[in-house]
């Protein structure tokens, strides 16, 4: 080989070289991306999620007020029946 015809093939193999860095930049970049995206994904998700706990908390609380007053209200009215069976 010549000298001309070797540098030609080192500049052609340069080139192709910093075309394979570019594009494995913008590989690297589109990754970054993809994974900032599932990032706030799951942010979002966790406060859905966290909300759906707030709301889960206050309906328990809800049915467990609602089962204290069902059973105060049985209580009084087992009371109000046992008054008027003894009149």
């Amino acid at each position: 080989m010549t000298l001309k015809t070797t540098l030609k093939l080192t500049a052609a193999a340069a080139s192709l070289a910093v075309l394979a860095g570019c594009a494995s930049s913008g590989a690297l970049e589109e990754v970054r991306m993809t994974a900032e995206s599932a990032q706030a994904d799951a942010a979002e998700a966790r406060s859905i999620a966290t909300q759906a706990q707030n709301t889960a908390n206050q309906a328990q609380r809800d049915a467990q007020a609602a089962l204290q007053m069902s059973q105060q209200n049985r209580e009084e009215m087992n009371r109000m029946f046992e008054r008027s069976m003894r009149k």
